[in-house]
Protein backbone atom coordinates (compact mmCIF):
# COMPACT_ATOMS: atom_id res chain seq x y z
CA UNK A 1 0.00 0.00 0.00
CA UNK A 2 1.59 3.39 -1.02
CA UNK A 3 -0.84 5.85 0.88
CA UNK A 4 0.91 7.28 3.71
CA UNK A 5 -1.05 9.50 5.50
CA UNK A 6 -5.18 8.86 6.67
CA UNK A 7 -7.92 10.81 8.13
CA UNK A 8 -8.41 10.27 11.78
CA UNK A 9 -10.22 12.26 15.30
CA UNK A 10 -7.57 13.88 16.80
CA UNK A 11 -8.53 15.54 20.10
CA UNK A 12 -7.08 19.14 19.68
CA UNK A 13 -7.35 20.20 23.39
CA UNK A 14 -6.53 17.92 26.35
CA UNK A 15 -8.77 19.73 28.97
CA UNK A 16 -11.87 20.01 26.53
CA UNK A 17 -13.18 16.70 26.05
CA UNK A 18 -15.40 17.48 22.82
CA UNK A 19 -12.64 18.93 20.76
CA UNK A 20 -12.37 15.64 18.46
CA UNK A 21 -11.36 17.54 15.26
CA UNK A 22 -11.04 15.10 11.59
CA UNK A 23 -7.42 15.97 10.84
CA UNK A 24 -4.83 14.26 8.61
CA UNK A 25 -2.06 12.07 10.01
CA UNK A 26 0.43 9.32 9.28
CA UNK A 27 -0.94 5.60 8.36
CA UNK A 28 0.60 3.53 11.56
CA UNK A 29 3.73 1.32 10.76
CA UNK A 30 3.10 -2.36 10.89
CA UNK A 31 4.92 -4.28 13.51
CA UNK A 32 5.45 -8.48 13.21
CA UNK A 33 1.99 -9.98 13.48
CA UNK A 34 -0.16 -7.04 12.58
CA UNK A 35 -2.37 -6.30 9.26
CA UNK A 36 -3.38 -3.18 8.52
CA UNK A 37 -7.30 -2.52 8.13
CA UNK A 38 -9.10 -0.18 5.56
CA UNK A 39 -11.70 0.91 8.31
CA UNK A 40 -15.49 0.71 7.54
CA UNK A 41 -16.79 2.08 10.45
CA UNK A 42 -15.81 1.85 14.44
CA UNK A 43 -17.67 1.33 17.37
CA UNK A 44 -18.08 4.14 20.01
CA UNK A 45 -17.88 3.41 23.60
CA UNK A 46 -17.15 4.91 27.55
CA UNK A 47 -13.93 3.63 27.31
CA UNK A 48 -13.48 6.65 24.38
CA UNK A 49 -15.35 9.00 26.37
CA UNK A 50 -12.94 8.63 29.34
CA UNK A 51 -9.99 8.82 27.45
CA UNK A 52 -10.99 12.35 26.13
CA UNK A 53 -11.12 12.93 30.05
CA UNK A 54 -7.59 11.71 30.72
CA UNK A 55 -9.46 8.54 33.20
CA UNK A 56 -7.94 6.32 31.01
CA UNK A 57 -5.04 6.42 28.48
CA UNK A 58 -4.33 3.76 26.34
CA UNK A 59 -1.94 1.12 27.41
CA UNK A 60 2.16 1.46 26.38
CA UNK A 61 2.87 1.39 22.82
CA UNK A 62 -0.83 1.20 21.54
CA UNK A 63 -2.35 4.28 19.59
CA UNK A 64 -3.07 7.54 20.82
CA UNK A 65 -6.23 7.63 18.19
CA UNK A 66 -9.47 6.90 20.17
CA UNK A 67 -11.56 3.55 19.05
CA UNK A 68 -11.48 0.63 20.84
CA UNK A 69 -13.31 -1.67 17.92
CA UNK A 70 -13.52 -1.21 14.40
CA UNK A 71 -14.44 -3.05 11.00
CA UNK A 72 -13.60 -3.05 7.32
CA UNK A 73 -11.15 -5.14 5.06
CA UNK A 74 -7.36 -5.65 4.78
CA UNK A 75 -5.49 -3.58 3.05
CA UNK A 76 -2.27 -4.83 3.51
CA UNK A 77 -1.40 -8.50 5.86
CA UNK A 78 2.06 -7.60 6.41
CA UNK A 79 4.07 -10.73 7.65
CA UNK A 80 0.94 -12.71 8.20
CA UNK A 81 -0.90 -15.32 6.78
CA UNK A 82 -4.23 -13.04 6.25
CA UNK A 83 -5.28 -12.26 2.82
CA UNK A 84 -5.93 -8.70 1.37
CA UNK A 85 -9.97 -7.95 0.85
CA UNK A 86 -10.83 -10.10 3.91
CA UNK A 87 -13.52 -8.55 5.58
CA UNK A 88 -12.64 -8.22 9.41
CA UNK A 89 -13.88 -7.08 13.21
CA UNK A 90 -11.38 -5.44 14.80
CA UNK A 91 -10.72 -5.95 18.79
CA UNK A 92 -8.37 -2.93 19.88
CA UNK A 93 -6.41 -0.92 22.25
CA UNK A 94 -6.55 2.35 20.06
CA UNK A 95 -6.91 3.72 16.42
CA UNK A 96 -9.95 3.03 15.18
CA UNK A 97 -11.73 6.30 14.80
CA UNK A 98 -9.29 6.89 12.05
CA UNK A 99 -9.50 5.44 7.95
CA UNK A 100 -6.78 2.90 8.69
CA UNK A 101 -5.86 0.68 12.00
CA UNK A 102 -3.13 -1.64 12.44
CA UNK A 103 -4.43 -4.79 14.48
CA UNK A 104 -2.92 -7.79 15.69
CA UNK A 105 -4.02 -10.77 13.82
CA UNK A 106 -4.74 -12.50 16.84
CA UNK A 107 -7.53 -9.28 17.31
CA UNK A 108 -9.55 -10.15 14.19
CA UNK A 109 -12.90 -11.62 14.16
CA UNK A 110 -14.71 -12.96 11.17
CA UNK A 111 -17.85 -10.72 10.17
CA UNK A 112 -20.51 -12.70 11.55
CA UNK A 113 -23.12 -14.49 8.50
CA UNK A 114 -25.67 -12.19 7.28
CA UNK A 115 -24.16 -8.95 9.73
CA UNK A 116 -22.75 -6.30 7.42
CA UNK A 117 -19.05 -4.57 7.67
CA UNK A 118 -20.74 -1.79 9.44
CA UNK A 119 -22.87 -3.67 11.90
CA UNK A 120 -19.75 -5.61 12.86
CA UNK A 121 -17.98 -2.69 14.09
CA UNK A 122 -20.20 -1.79 16.99
CA UNK A 123 -20.30 -5.97 18.08
CA UNK A 124 -16.68 -6.71 18.81
CA UNK A 125 -16.12 -4.99 22.43
CA UNK A 126 -18.99 -5.55 23.85
CA UNK A 127 -19.22 -8.94 22.69
CA UNK A 128 -15.67 -9.74 23.82
CA UNK A 129 -16.23 -7.83 27.25
CA UNK A 130 -19.53 -9.57 28.06
CA UNK A 131 -18.34 -13.10 27.22
CA UNK A 132 -14.56 -12.73 29.00
CA UNK A 133 -16.34 -11.39 32.15
CA UNK A 134 -19.85 -13.60 31.69
CA UNK A 135 -18.55 -16.55 29.96
CA UNK A 136 -14.59 -17.22 30.74
CA UNK A 137 -14.27 -14.96 34.62
CA UNK A 138 -17.57 -16.07 35.64
CA UNK A 139 -18.06 -19.14 34.16
CA UNK A 140 -22.26 -18.25 34.30
CA UNK A 141 -24.94 -21.33 33.41
CA UNK A 142 -27.57 -22.41 33.56
CA UNK A 143 -30.05 -22.02 36.68
CA UNK A 144 -28.05 -19.25 38.26
CA UNK A 145 -29.18 -15.79 38.95
CA UNK A 146 -27.35 -12.65 37.16
CA UNK A 147 -27.54 -9.01 38.04
CA UNK A 148 -26.44 -6.49 35.25
CA UNK A 149 -26.47 -3.29 36.34
CA UNK A 150 -26.71 -0.58 33.36
CA UNK A 151 -29.12 -3.49 31.69
CA UNK A 152 -30.35 -0.48 28.51
CA UNK A 153 -26.82 0.37 27.84
CA UNK A 154 -24.27 -1.20 25.17
CA UNK A 155 -23.10 -3.92 27.57
CA UNK A 156 -25.88 -4.11 29.73
CA UNK A 157 -28.31 -5.01 26.16
CA UNK A 158 -25.71 -7.35 24.91
CA UNK A 159 -24.70 -8.80 28.39
CA UNK A 160 -28.91 -9.73 28.92
CA UNK A 161 -28.94 -12.05 26.06
CA UNK A 162 -26.66 -13.71 26.51
CA UNK A 163 -26.80 -14.48 29.66
CA UNK A 164 -30.12 -15.78 28.36
CA UNK A 165 -28.90 -18.21 25.80
CA UNK A 166 -26.71 -19.58 28.44
CA UNK A 167 -29.81 -20.45 30.49
CA UNK A 168 -29.74 -18.16 33.20
CA UNK A 169 -32.18 -16.17 34.95
CA UNK A 170 -31.30 -11.92 34.39
CA UNK A 171 -32.44 -9.25 36.64
CA UNK A 172 -30.96 -5.28 35.83
CA UNK A 173 -31.05 -2.18 36.65
CA UNK A 174 -31.84 1.21 34.29
CA UNK A 175 -32.76 4.23 34.86
CA UNK A 176 -35.98 4.56 33.40
CA UNK A 177 -38.73 2.56 32.09
CA UNK A 178 -38.13 3.13 28.51
CA UNK A 179 -35.25 1.14 28.86
CA UNK A 180 -36.56 -1.74 31.47
CA UNK A 181 -38.87 -2.02 28.47
CA UNK A 182 -36.21 -2.92 26.25
CA UNK A 183 -35.12 -4.82 28.66
CA UNK A 184 -37.77 -7.04 28.99
CA UNK A 185 -38.01 -7.18 25.36
CA UNK A 186 -34.74 -8.44 25.37
CA UNK A 187 -35.55 -11.07 27.73
CA UNK A 188 -34.69 -9.98 31.11
CA UNK A 189 -36.50 -11.33 34.14
CA UNK A 190 -36.53 -9.00 36.89
CA UNK A 191 -36.61 -5.22 36.64
CA UNK A 192 -35.46 -2.66 38.89
CA UNK A 193 -35.29 1.22 38.52
CA UNK A 194 -32.67 2.03 40.24
CA UNK A 195 -34.17 6.30 40.80
CA UNK A 196 -36.97 4.37 42.58
CA UNK A 197 -36.42 1.19 44.12
CA UNK A 198 -33.53 -0.52 46.66
CA UNK A 199 -32.50 -3.21 43.94
CA UNK A 200 -31.06 -4.53 47.70
CA UNK A 201 -34.56 -5.13 48.84
CA UNK A 202 -35.35 -7.24 45.86
CA UNK A 203 -32.35 -8.91 45.41
CA UNK A 204 -30.71 -9.89 48.54
CA UNK A 205 -28.57 -13.21 48.89
CA UNK A 206 -29.72 -14.41 45.76
CA UNK A 207 -27.20 -13.44 42.73
CA UNK A 208 -24.71 -15.89 41.61
CA UNK A 209 -23.05 -13.21 39.65
CA UNK A 210 -23.12 -9.14 39.21
CA UNK A 211 -21.94 -7.56 36.12
CA UNK A 212 -21.12 -3.98 37.40
CA UNK A 213 -20.34 -0.78 35.35
CA UNK A 214 -20.92 1.15 38.87
CA UNK A 215 -17.71 0.44 40.88
CA UNK A 216 -17.47 1.93 44.40
CA UNK A 217 -21.07 3.30 44.49
CA UNK A 218 -22.28 0.13 44.26
CA UNK A 219 -19.74 -1.98 46.14
CA UNK A 220 -21.70 -2.68 49.68
CA UNK A 221 -25.10 -2.96 47.99
CA UNK A 222 -23.44 -5.44 45.43
CA UNK A 223 -22.09 -7.70 48.37
CA UNK A 224 -25.08 -7.53 49.90
CA UNK A 225 -26.73 -9.32 47.01
CA UNK A 226 -24.25 -11.73 46.37
CA UNK A 227 -25.57 -15.59 47.40
CA UNK A 228 -22.76 -17.67 48.49
CA UNK A 229 -19.78 -18.30 46.61
CA UNK A 230 -21.31 -15.50 44.66
CA UNK A 231 -19.13 -13.17 42.40
CA UNK A 232 -19.03 -10.24 41.89
CA UNK A 233 -17.06 -8.41 38.31
CA UNK A 234 -16.32 -5.02 38.00
CA UNK A 235 -15.82 -3.08 34.60
CA UNK A 236 -16.38 0.05 34.93
CA UNK A 237 -16.42 3.08 37.51
CA UNK A 238 -19.26 5.31 36.97
CA UNK A 239 -19.47 5.60 40.68
CA UNK A 240 -16.24 6.14 42.02
CA UNK A 241 -13.10 4.12 42.57
CA UNK A 242 -12.47 3.79 46.23
CA UNK A 243 -14.76 1.86 48.25
CA UNK A 244 -14.55 -0.14 52.18
CA UNK A 245 -14.84 -3.55 52.17
CA UNK A 246 -16.64 -5.36 54.94
CA UNK A 247 -14.34 -8.47 55.01
CA UNK A 248 -16.79 -9.94 58.03
CA UNK A 249 -19.31 -10.05 54.83
CA UNK A 250 -17.08 -11.23 52.42
CA UNK A 251 -15.26 -14.46 54.08
CA UNK A 252 -18.23 -16.08 55.20
CA UNK A 253 -20.17 -16.36 52.19
CA UNK A 254 -17.26 -17.03 50.11
CA UNK A 255 -17.31 -14.13 48.05
CA UNK A 256 -15.13 -13.18 44.70
CA UNK A 257 -15.08 -9.64 44.10
CA UNK A 258 -12.93 -9.33 40.68
CA UNK A 259 -12.06 -5.93 38.59
CA UNK A 260 -11.43 -6.86 35.04
CA UNK A 261 -10.48 -4.95 31.81
CA UNK A 262 -10.27 -5.89 28.04
CA UNK A 263 -7.81 -3.46 26.79
CA UNK A 264 -4.67 -3.56 28.87
CA UNK A 265 -4.64 -7.35 28.64
CA UNK A 266 -1.59 -8.34 26.84
CA UNK A 267 -1.75 -9.70 23.29
CA UNK A 268 -2.18 -13.85 24.31
CA UNK A 269 -4.67 -12.90 26.36
CA UNK A 270 -6.66 -10.57 24.49
CA UNK A 271 -6.20 -13.33 21.14
CA UNK A 272 -7.81 -16.10 23.50
CA UNK A 273 -10.57 -13.83 24.44
CA UNK A 274 -11.22 -13.19 20.69
CA UNK A 275 -11.37 -16.79 20.05
CA UNK A 276 -13.56 -17.59 22.76
CA UNK A 277 -15.75 -14.90 21.33
CA UNK A 278 -16.12 -16.27 17.94
CA UNK A 279 -16.35 -19.81 19.28
CA UNK A 280 -19.23 -18.59 21.59
CA UNK A 281 -21.14 -15.34 20.84
CA UNK A 282 -20.71 -15.60 16.84
CA UNK A 283 -23.08 -18.41 16.56
CA UNK A 284 -25.93 -16.79 19.18
CA UNK A 285 -25.47 -13.94 16.93
CA UNK A 286 -25.84 -16.01 13.46
CA UNK A 287 -29.10 -17.73 14.52
CA UNK A 288 -30.21 -14.77 16.49
CA UNK A 289 -30.12 -15.71 19.98
CA UNK A 290 -28.41 -12.34 20.55
CA UNK A 291 -29.55 -9.14 18.53
CA UNK A 292 -27.24 -6.48 18.28
CA UNK A 293 -29.01 -3.10 19.79
CA UNK A 294 -27.93 -0.38 17.71
CA UNK A 295 -28.69 3.12 18.45
CA UNK A 296 -27.33 5.67 15.97
CA UNK A 297 -24.77 5.95 13.67
CA UNK A 298 -22.47 9.31 12.72
CA UNK A 299 -20.30 9.93 10.10
CA UNK A 300 -16.79 9.82 11.47
CA UNK A 301 -16.27 13.60 11.51
CA UNK A 302 -19.48 13.76 14.25
CA UNK A 303 -17.42 11.88 16.99
CA UNK A 304 -17.64 14.77 19.35
CA UNK A 305 -21.69 14.36 18.46
CA UNK A 306 -21.50 10.58 19.38
CA UNK A 307 -20.21 11.30 22.54
CA UNK A 308 -22.70 14.25 23.78
CA UNK A 309 -25.39 11.69 22.87
CA UNK A 310 -23.85 8.64 24.99
CA UNK A 311 -22.97 10.82 27.90
CA UNK A 312 -26.79 11.85 27.49
CA UNK A 313 -27.89 8.50 29.24
CA UNK A 314 -30.58 8.42 26.48
CA UNK A 315 -28.69 6.30 24.96
CA UNK A 316 -29.67 2.31 24.65
CA UNK A 317 -27.53 0.29 22.66
CA UNK A 318 -24.71 1.12 20.90
CA UNK A 319 -23.17 4.15 19.20
CA UNK A 320 -20.98 3.26 15.72
CA UNK A 321 -18.70 5.59 13.39
CA UNK A 322 -19.29 5.66 9.59
CA UNK A 323 -16.68 6.61 7.10
CA UNK A 324 -19.98 8.05 5.16
CA UNK A 325 -22.52 10.30 6.01
CA UNK A 326 -25.91 10.09 6.70
CA UNK A 327 -28.71 9.86 3.97
CA UNK A 328 -31.72 11.15 4.37
CA UNK A 329 -33.40 8.27 5.75
CA UNK A 330 -31.15 8.77 8.81
CA UNK A 331 -30.98 12.44 9.46
CA UNK A 332 -34.06 12.57 11.86
CA UNK A 333 -33.13 10.46 14.07
CA UNK A 334 -29.49 11.42 14.56
CA UNK A 335 -30.45 14.88 14.57
CA UNK A 336 -33.31 14.19 17.79
CA UNK A 337 -31.01 11.75 19.14
CA UNK A 338 -27.74 14.35 19.43
CA UNK A 339 -29.78 16.70 21.21
CA UNK A 340 -29.87 14.95 24.50
CA UNK A 341 -32.91 16.75 25.64
CA UNK A 342 -35.95 15.55 27.40
CA UNK A 343 -38.24 14.27 25.29
CA UNK A 344 -41.68 16.04 25.27
CA UNK A 345 -45.44 14.67 25.00
CA UNK A 346 -45.13 14.10 21.32
CA UNK A 347 -41.93 11.69 22.24
CA UNK A 348 -39.80 14.38 20.48
CA UNK A 349 -36.76 17.21 21.11
CA UNK A 350 -37.71 21.19 20.97
CA UNK A 351 -34.90 20.92 18.22
CA UNK A 352 -38.10 19.00 16.41
CA UNK A 353 -40.51 21.46 17.38
CA UNK A 354 -38.62 24.70 16.89
CA UNK A 355 -37.60 23.85 13.20
CA UNK A 356 -39.87 21.65 12.01
CA UNK A 357 -43.51 21.78 13.46
CA UNK A 358 -43.19 25.37 13.83
CA UNK A 359 -41.48 27.04 10.72
CA UNK A 360 -43.66 25.73 8.67
CA UNK A 361 -47.35 25.05 10.68
CA UNK A 362 -47.56 21.59 10.75
CA UNK A 363 -49.87 20.06 12.88
CA UNK A 364 -51.44 16.73 13.87
CA UNK A 365 -50.04 14.15 12.08
CA UNK A 366 -48.18 15.90 9.34
CA UNK A 367 -46.13 16.12 12.38
CA UNK A 368 -44.89 13.11 12.87
CA UNK A 369 -41.05 12.33 12.40
CA UNK A 370 -42.24 9.33 10.10
CA UNK A 371 -44.12 12.36 7.91
CA UNK A 372 -41.36 14.30 8.11
CA UNK A 373 -38.28 11.22 7.40
CA UNK A 374 -40.49 11.10 3.94
CA UNK A 375 -40.24 14.19 2.79
CA UNK A 376 -37.02 14.36 3.75
CA UNK A 377 -36.42 11.39 1.36
CA UNK A 378 -38.72 12.46 -1.18
CA UNK A 379 -37.08 15.75 -1.52
CA UNK A 380 -32.99 14.73 -0.97
CA UNK A 381 -33.14 10.62 -2.21
CA UNK A 382 -31.57 7.97 -0.45
CA UNK A 383 -28.23 8.03 -1.21
CA UNK A 384 -27.31 11.72 -0.61
CA UNK A 385 -24.74 11.99 2.47
CA UNK A 386 -24.35 14.63 4.93
CA UNK A 387 -22.20 15.35 8.47
CA UNK A 388 -24.30 16.23 11.51
CA UNK A 389 -24.43 20.02 10.38
CA UNK A 390 -25.11 19.60 6.93
CA UNK A 391 -28.59 17.19 8.06
CA UNK A 392 -29.65 19.83 10.21
CA UNK A 393 -29.75 22.43 7.39
CA UNK A 394 -31.47 19.74 5.19
CA UNK A 395 -34.00 19.15 7.36
CA UNK A 396 -34.72 22.73 8.17
CA UNK A 397 -34.72 23.14 4.45
CA UNK A 398 -37.21 20.75 3.93
CA UNK A 399 -39.62 21.76 6.97
CA UNK A 400 -39.42 25.61 5.30
CA UNK A 401 -40.59 23.98 2.04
Amino acid sequence: MTTTHMKAIVQTDPQDRRSLELREVEVPKLRSGEVLVKVQAAGVNRGDILQTMGAYPPPPGASEILGLEAAGTIADAGDTNWEVGTKVGCLLAGGGYAEYVAVPQGQLLPVPEGFSVEETAAVVEVACTVWSNLGIEAGLHEGQRVLIHGGGGGVGTFAIQVAKALGAEVAVTAGSQEKLDRCRELGADILINYKEHDFVEELKGSCDVILDIIGAKYLEKNMKCLAKDGKLIIIGMQGGTKAEINLGAMLPKRLTIQGTTVRARDLEDKARIVAGTVENVWPMLEDGRVKHALHATYPLADAAQAHTALDSGEVTGTCRLSQRGYDADEMLDVVIGIEGAKRNRHGTTDFFHTHLRKQRGLRGKRGNKAVIKEALINRLGRNTLYCEGEARQAIIGCACG
